[in-house]
C-alpha cells in the first residue's frame, strides 16, 4: 500500500455536538488530509456538520457495530479510502501527524491489519483497560497485540474485505476483540501504536446502562464463534472466576449472570473456531484465548 488513503468514521447519538465539532476539527487539521469523513447519527440527527463531512441519520439506533457497518459501507461506496480510522465523538487527536504515522505503518507493512491508538485523558494518563494487554502497566510500550480499542484505531480495508465487517448482533462491548481475533486467524497483524494519541475524558465503561449484560453476552458468543471447542469452557470459566471475584455491585453480578445464561441460550453465527496456530500465536504475543 503505497499511499493508503484515509477514511474517518464516527458514530454519535447526538448528545455531544461541542464534542463533535472539536473533534471534526481535529480531524481537518491533519498534515495528511482524510479522503473521507462520514459521521453516523445512531438513532438521533445529526446537528450541523461542515460541508466536507457526509452525514448519514440512521432511524434506529444499531449499536456500535451495527453503526459502523453502515459507515463502512459508506466508504466502500465512495470507493477510495485504503484505510478507515474510527473515532469516538467525545475524543480528540491530540497531534497533527496522526494520519501521517498512521499511512507510513500501514505503507510499511501489507499485512498490518488493525492500528490501535493510545486513549489518553487531558492529563495525559491512561486507564488500565485501555492498555489492550495483560502487561498494562506502560502504556507508551507498543508492539503486537491480540486486541484494539473502539475509541481510536485504523482498520485495513483490504484485511475487512477478507475477514468480515463488524459483528452486528453484538450491539455493544467486545466488537473489537471479535473482530481482531478474525484478523489474526487470517494472517493479519494488530499493532498497538501508543504514539498515535487519542485524548479522551476519564470514563468508567458502567456509565452505559446495558453494560454488565452486553459484556457477558458477548463474552459467550466469543467464544462460541471463535475458539476451539476444548477451549471454549475453560475461557467461560476462567471469566466467570474473575467476574464474580472483582464485581462489587449484586445488581451488577445479577445483571452479568443475566447476560451470560442469555449468551449461552442464544446462537450468533457463524461459528469459525480459530486455528490451534492461532492460538499458538495468541500465546506467543501473551495473551492466550483463555484469559
Amino acid at each position: 500500500m503505497r499511499h493508503p488513503r484515509v477514511g474517518v468514521a464516527v458514530l454519535t447519538m447526538g448528545t455531544r455536538p461541542a464534542e463533535l465539532a472539536e473533534l471534526l476539527d481535529s480531524v481537518a487539521g491533519q498534515e495528511t488530509p482524510a479522503q473521507r469523513v462520514v459521521v453516523v447519527g445512531n438513532g438521533s440527527p445529526l446537528p450541523s456538520l461542515p460541508p466536507w463531512v457526509t452525514g448519514v441519520e440512521l432511524p434506529e439506533n444499531l449499536g456500535v457495530s451495527g453503526g459502523r457497518n453502515v459507515a463502512l459501507a459508506r466508504l466502500r461506496k465512495f470507493g477510495d479510502v485504503d484505510v478507515v480510522v474510527d473515532l469516538d465523538d467525545d475524543g480528540l487527536l491530540v497531534g497533527r501527524d496522526v494520519f501521517t504515522r498512521l499511512t507510513r505503518l500501514y505503507a510499511a507493512d501489507e499485512r498490518l491489519g488493525v492500528v490501535s491508538f493510545r486513549i489518553a485523558d487531558e492529563r495525559g494518563r491512561t486507564q488500565r483497560r485501555h492498555v489492550p494487554r495483560l502487561r498494562a502497566g506502560d502504556p507508551t510500550k507498543g508492539g503486537p497485540v491480540t486486541t484494539f480499542l473502539g475509541g481510536g484505531h485504523g482498520l485495513s480495508m483490504r484485511m475487512l474485505d477478507e475477514t468480515g465487517d463488524w459483528p452486528g448482533p453484538f450491539f455493544y462491548a467486545h466488537e473489537e476483540t471479535d473482530l481482531a481475533w478474525r484478523a489474526l486467524d487470517a494472517g493479519w497483524t494488530v499493532l498497538y501504536a501508543p504514539e498515535l494519541v487519542l485524548q479522551h475524558p476519564w470514563t468508567s465503561p458502567t456509565r452505559h446502562a446495558v453494560y454488565h449484560r452486553m459484556v457477558a453476552r458477548n463474552r459467550v458468543w466469543l467464544a462460541k464463534r471463535h475458539l476451539p471447542a476444548l477451549l471454549v469452557p475453560v475461557y467461560l470459566g476462567v471469566w466467570v472466576a474473575m467476574t464474580v471475584a472483582r464485581t462489587r455491585s449484586a445488581a451488577g453480578l445479577r445483571a452479568w449472570l443475566s447476560g451470560f445464561a442469555e449468551g449461552l441460550r442464544t446462537p450468533c453465527p457463524p461459528r469459525r473456531p480459530m486455528r490451534w496456530s492461532t492460538v499458538w500465536r495468541m500465546t506467543r504475543l501473551g495473551r492466550p484465548p483463555v484469559i
